[in-house]
Formats: C-alpha cells, structure tokens, sequence
C-alpha cells in the first residue's frame, strides 16, 4: 500500500510517500518547507503560518509526488493521511481541505492522523527496531508526553507537562539569554562550551521521595526552572556579565531540563519492563537530551531510538507511516473529518 502523508500543523508545509507492509514500511520521498518568517516575530504567528501553507501545500505535494516517482494526477497512491490534530486550526484546515479533495478526485479514502501519533512512528522510518512495546518520549515545541506503547494503537498516557512544553521551554530561554528562534539548537550549541559546575538549577518535579502512584511521579514542570534562568539571567545583565555567562546558563538549564526529562523516562521504563526508548519530536535530536536518557535506562539494557532530524522536526512522512497502519486496521475518514486544536491522542488507554 502507498500513502501520501499531508503535514500542516503549525509552521512546516510537508508532503511524503511511504509505501510497504506491515512494519516493513520505507519511504519514497519527504518535502518539508519551513517558514523562516516567524523568525522574525520569535515565535508563530498563526494568520501567517495558515497563509503561507495556502501558498505551498500544491506545489510541495506535487513535489513530493514527482520525488516518489509518481504523477501529479494521482496515479498510484492508495490513500492519503492528513494531520488535523492537534495544532493551529486554521494551518490545519489547509491541509485537510486538500486532502479531502485530493481524496475525490483521486477517488481513494483519506485519514485523519493525530500529530502526536505521527512522532511515534517517525523513528521507525529510520531504525526498524523502534517498534512496539516501548518507552515514548515526545518533547516538541507545544507538547511533552510519557507514553507507555505496548503496540501500535495501544497506548498509555504516564505523564505530561502541567506548563510549558520542553521545546517551549527552549525557546523561551533562548529568548531570555538572546538566541535566536527557534531555540532549541542555540541553547544546544551554546551549552556546548558551558561550565556545568558555573550555574545548578533545581531539576522541576524530581525528588527522592516520589513513589509510583503519586501524582507527580511521571508528571514535568519547566515554568519554574524559566524563572530561575531569568532571575540569574537579569542578575548577569544587571553586573554587565550576561555575554560571558551565556554559555554556562544555557548549560545549567540544559542540564537540568535534561536530568529531568531522562529520569522520569527511566522510571516508566522501569515500571513496565521496557528495554527500548523512543523519542520522538524536535527536542528529540538534542543530543545532550539523547545521551542522558541512554545513561539512564543503561542499567537496565535499554536503548534509545531517536530519529534524524529531519524526521524530528513536524513532517509528512510521519503522517503517512502513522496513516498507513491505520488503514491497514480498516480505519478511514469520512467527508467530516475536521481539524481540532486539542485532541486526545485514539488508543489511549487507562
């Protein structure tokens, strides 16, 4: 079966084909066009993200088409995934429209996919072995979840963030420290030449003392660690040090953003005999991030599953895996399908 994956979300128009069976799926072609203009702005604009994919969903899917060997017409591709949660309604409402009528002139069946689902099954598209039962970590710019996944369509929610998001988190230190956005890769790069021992902030929502069955066992919190980098932040301003303690800030945080992220994802994996992590989303290529999971579920024989960071990032191929096993379970669309800001993730389970 060939599926083409439709992906607007937030700020990247992406357009994939995947083909295959079962777990034995590979992709034929991914096209993903940014939107650097929100650079500008230090974050999305939503009324600009819904224009420019107006602009560019034709265009990228006919160039994801032609990349897959296939003809614009449609020839060949059996269904089409489309994301249409979670994400901004009127970016989404893009997509969905075009695939709902890619699908009747094409006359195959459309899928709605959850975004979130999508990051779970991107790693795989790169590694084969990141399949179920694992432990799943999804960091991104709008969400962090702890899933327990014990097969596909099988999930469980363990935990999630009660504020910021960890990629949100990113960006808003990024902000404070005067890095560009997104984020996520200048704090990495700055890190990289930080003192660790220079700034220790408190790892949120982490003590000896939690057990399983509390409240906050698996769940995070990076609103408060935010405080705590603008205090010390306006302090190095204040003493006009801020340029030389950049570097050892964005490593305190990182750190502990990380311990933070690694510890509760160890825990899950302990609590259900998982020796398989899989990350998922763009704070997934942080390779600190990465690291310090892998040090954490070692002494268990575990192994991280991070994917590139092209399938890191919000994309189509991820749509079109995830929608592609859907369909294989006789799951479809009807003309109703809509876009929704907020959904839960289908085949969650207590």
């Amino acid at each position: 079966m060939r599926v083409l994956g439709i992906e607007s979300s937030c700020d990247e128009t992406s357009a994939a084909v995947v083909s295959g069976n079962g777990d034995a799926v590979r992709m034929e072609s991914l096209v993903i066009l940014s939107q650097d203009v929100h650079r500008i702005f230090g974050g999305v604009v939503p009324e600009i993200a819904s224009r420019a994919h107006l602009t560019a969903v034709v265009p990228v899917t006919r160039q994801a088409l032609a990349d897959a060997g296939l003809p614009a017409t449609g020839e060949g591709i059996d269904a089409i995934a489309v994301t249409h949660a979670p994400g901004l309604v009127g970016a989404l409402l893009v997509g969905v429209a075009y695939a709902k009528a890619l699908g009747a002139t094409w006359q195959v069946p459309v899928l709605g996919v959850h975004h979130m689902e999508g990051h779970l099954f991107a790693t795989a598209l790169d590694q084969p072995e990141a399949v179920p039962p694992f432990t799943a970590l999804l960091v991104s710019g709008g969400h962090t979840l702890l899933l327990d996944v014990a097969a596909w369509g099988a999930y469980r929610l363990l935990g999630s963030t009660r504020d910021d998001a960890a990629g949100e988190a990113f960006d808003k230190v990024a902000k404070l420290l005067g890095l560009p956005y997104p984020g996520g890769q200048p704090i990495e790069q700055a890190a990289e030449n930080g003192d660790p021992s220079r700034h220790r902030f408190a790892t949120p929502m982490l003590h000896g003392g939690q057990k399983p069955g509390d409240e906050d066992y698996y769940d995070l919190s990076f609103s408060g660690l935010k405080t705590a980098v603008l205090r010390v932040v306006r302090a190095a301003d204040a003493a006009g040090h801020l340029d030389e303690e950049r570097p050892h800030i964005a490593r305190g945080f990182q750190d502990a953003l990380v311990a933070t992220l690694a510890e509760k994802t160890a825990r899950a994996a302990r609590a259900f005999g998982r020796t398989r992590v899989v990350l998922g989303g763009g704070v997934a290529c942080n390779r600190a991030l990465q690291a310090g999971v892998q040090r954490a579920i070692a002494p268990m024989g575990g192994v991280v599953f991070a994917p590139s960071p092209k399938l890191a990032t919000d994309n189509a191929a991820m749509i079109a895996r995830a929608g592609h096993w859907r369909l294989s379970q006789g799951d479809q669309s009807d003309a109703s399908l809509n876009a929704y800001a907020s959904l839960p993730i289908p085949g969650l389970r207590a």
